[in-house]
Parts: structure tokens; sequence; C-alpha cells
């Protein structure tokens, strides 16, 4: 009988207490017949002592399967459980470019041990790798690849893609270089199976797409996705072929970046591994430093508040419209950003636009501020005053023409001095915006109501 997910998280749990040598073997029987999501899914709601004992359970073949297709993060969370034989076999098991991947995150000194550990063939393929910068799409394509010339036939191709079938890559994607390795095209496997084995790869080789090994590897990542090619050419600073790039590789890049800047607009730093996974103590140190900054922050709308006593003691109903305009502002300025830090990550925006995306944000946050200004005046002047509503409807005017106006250049500006914009992002831009939309508003109020001198 195959157990649940769950029914094997509580045996899990049983035997890491209890455990015997029976259990271990049924347990194990019933993890080898799961498929590696499921595996993965297991992995990713236990403790890193249960990790490790469920992972030394799997079968080799499926074990290397499932570690592959864990993030980085928790890849370097796992083998700080293992013991060091079953970390060195692991390492070895990996392709260069994943190596890499797990190798930025673990500490400098169980790197070196690691890279020590292979041979030299893989340590030299590895170490050219880690020599790219760390964000450059050098340190995540492939050195593993299969290279076509265009004097070569349909069936010597072929025998080629027979002989590095185990260790490409890619066999999908085949570059063709001229006899100085500079890229001149590219072949699909489709294309070499259904010819002639005397057709020349010249007749049948098209255009390629390639992108400078030391280019930015989201931008490359997002050229290979919106374009959905299998694999891109990376190419050295000549032009010449040094590695290649796959779609699925696009795709994780892609998803990393994503969650980060997901988790940096809500003012946390990216865990990068399973919820349940994650030790509390890493959990509080992703959210600490922001809320810290975000805390000094405040004490700018304290300020504010300071400024204006008087004006509140004078006019008390004032007060009680506080978290309404600071929210609103707080939110116009939030879509803004978000609008905006997502064109700039599909590649729609540039620094250069900064100007036009300002205007646009102006008249939006203007008919924003117009329609929610015209409800506030109608509302509170009927509840409470005339001139208390005229106060309200101009201030909600003011302040979600300014939120959406800073909200819509703020991530432009990051992207121009090279900063993350997600960074720049909700709660630098919420901080802003409240102190901003308090200075506004008592402003407003000192000039409306005669009572405020």
């Amino acid at each position: 009988m195959v157990r649940s997910g769950q029914q094997l998280h509580q045996e899990i749990a049983r035997i890491s207490k209890e455990s015997s040598e029976e259990d271990f073997a049924e347990v194990a029987e019933q993890l080898n017949g799961l498929s590696v999501s499921e595996v993965t899914y297991l992995l990713g709601r236990l403790n890193k002592r249960r990790r490790a004992i469920v992972y030394r359970l799997l079968d080799k073949g499926l074990a290397l399967k499932v570690f592959e297709s864990l993030s980085p993060a928790s890849q370097s969370d796992l083998l700080n459980a293992l013991q060091e034989h079953d970390t060195a076999e692991i390492f070895l098991g990996l392709n260069p470019d994943d190596r890499v991947w797990l190798l930025d995150e673990l500490p400098a000194t169980v790197a070196t041990k690691l890279m020590q550990g292979l041979d030299v063939e893989e340590r030299d393929e590895t170490a050219a790798l880690l020599g790219y910068p760390e964000d450059a799409i050098g340190r995540r394509m492939s050195p593993r690849f299969i290279q076509l010339y265009p004097w070569l036939t349909v069936a010597e191709a072929m025998q080629r893609v027979r002989n590095d079938l185990g260790s490409a890559e890619s066999i999908y994607y085949l570059p063709v270089v001229d006899d100085g390795r500079k890229v001149i095209g590219e072949v699909r496997l489709r294309h070499l199976m259904s010819h002639d084995d005397e057709t020349t790869i010249e007749a049948l080789m098209r255009p390629t797409h390639t992108a400078e090994a030391t280019e930015d590897a989201e931008e490359v990542a997002r050229r290979t996705a919106r374009r959905g090619a299998f694999a891109v050419s990376i190419v050295d600073h000549e032009h010449r072929l040094v590695g290649i790039f796959t779609l699925d590789d696009a795709v994780r890049i892609l998803e990393y970046e994503e969650s980060e800047d997901v988790s940096r607009q809500g003012g946390v730093e990216p865990i990068r591994r399973p919820y349940l996974a994650t030790p509390v103590m890493r959990l509080f140190r992703s959210r600490i430093v922001w809320l810290l900054v975000l805390a000094v922050g405040a004490t700018l709308t304290v300020q504010v508040l300071e400024i204006f006593e008087d004006a509140l003691a004078q006019v008390t109903v004032l007060a009680l419209f506080v978290p309404l305009l600071i929210g609103t502002g707080g939110n116009t300025g939030n879509q803004a950003a978000t609008t905006v830090t997502r064109a700039i990550a599909l590649d729609h925006l540039q620094p250069r636009d900064i100007f036009r995306v300002l205007t646009r944000e102006v008249r939006t946050g203007f008919l924003l501020g117009l329609t929610l200004g015209m409800l506030g005046f109608g509302i509170t002047g009927f509840f409470y005053d005339f001139d208390v509503g005229l106060v309200i409807g101009l201030t909600l005017l003011a302040v979600c023409t300014v939120a959406a106006s800073i909200g819509g250049i703020m991530p432009l500006i990051a992207k121009l001095v090279k900063v993350d914009p997600a960074v720049f992002s909700n709660p630098f831009i919420t901080t802003f915006v409240d102190a901003t939309g308090l200075v506004i508003y008592f402003l407003i109020a000192q000039a409306v109501l005669p009572e405020i001198s």
C-alpha cells in the first residue's frame, strides 16, 4: 500500500525517534515509489535532521534528481546535514553550472573543500564558470555542449550527438561554429533526423541568438524565455563559443528573481527555501533588518505630527482622517511602484523613459485623486462640515497625484543607479509618502480652515 505524503511525514517523524531497520526499509520502499516532485515536496515539509534521514533512504538515481530539483539554498542546507562522503558524492554528480549555483550558497571553507575533491577536468570546468562576475550569464551557462561545423554531413553530426549523448547539456540545440570557434548558426536535432545522411550542416543551419558571457543573467534569461528558444549560445568578447544557456535554466533564474522581488517589495529578505524547512531564526533575520529600517523611517511621520500639533489641537476632527489619508497615499504609491517594477522586469521600460512615466503617473494619480477626492468631499462635508470636506477632498487629490508620481519614478531611479528596483519599492515609498501626505494635509488645512492660525 502506497502511503500519502502526510502519512509518510508522520512515519518519518516516528522512526526518527524510535527507529528500527524494518521501519527504515519499509519507508525507503515507499519513498522510492514516489516521483521526484513528490519527494521534493516532502523534503520541503521536514526539518533539517529528518530531511537528511529521508534523503539517505533514496536510491542513488532518484536522490540526484531530487537534489537537482531543490533550490540552491535548500541544497546547501541538505549538504550541511549529510555526512562528508555523501556530500562529496552528490557534488561530483552535478553539472558544472549546477555546482556553481550550489557553491554560491555554501561557506567559503566548505566550497573550497568540495572543489578540491573533484578531478582536474571537473574542477577546471567549474572554476571557469566561477571566474565570471556573480550576476553574469557566464556563471549560469553550461560548458558541456555539442558543437557542429558547416562542412560536416548529417551522418557525421549524428555520430557526434551519439558520442556525447550522456554528457551534453542539450542535444536538441546544436550550435554551429567556424574553424575559429565563432558562432555562425544553429541546427535542431529534428532537422538532422529528417534529412539525408549526405546533406551538409551548412545547408541546414539557420541564424541563432547569442549572448556575451559577461551580460546580466536575468536579462539573458528574459530574452531566452520571451523567444521560446531551446537554448542560446554564450560567447566571449570575440564571439567565440564558450557555453550554452538552456530554457529550463532561464525559467529557474526568473523564478529566483521573481521570488526575490516579491519578498523585497513586502519588506522581507528572500529565504530561498520552503517555508516549513526554514529555521525560525532565519525567518527572524529575514525580517528584522527591514523592520528596523522602516521603524526609523516612520519617525518622519511622528516629526510631522509634532510640527502640526497646534493645528490638531485647534481642529481635533483632523486627527480622525490621518489613517485614511496616509493609507490612501501609501496604497496609491505602491500600486504605481508595483506596476512600473513589473514593467522594468519585463523589459518594457528603461531609465530613459522616466519622464514619460512621470507624465503618465501624474495624470493617472490626478484622476484617482479627483475621483476619491470628490467622494471624500461629499461624505465628509455631509457628516462634518463643508470646510473639513474641502480639506479632505483637496488632500486626496494632491496626495494621490504625488504618491503615484513618486511610486512610478522611484523604481526607474533605482534602475539608473544600479540598485534593485524592488528595494526602492513598497516599504520605502510608503514611509516617504506617509510623511509627505501629512505635510500636504496640514498645509491645505491651514489654508482652508480659518480657525487654524
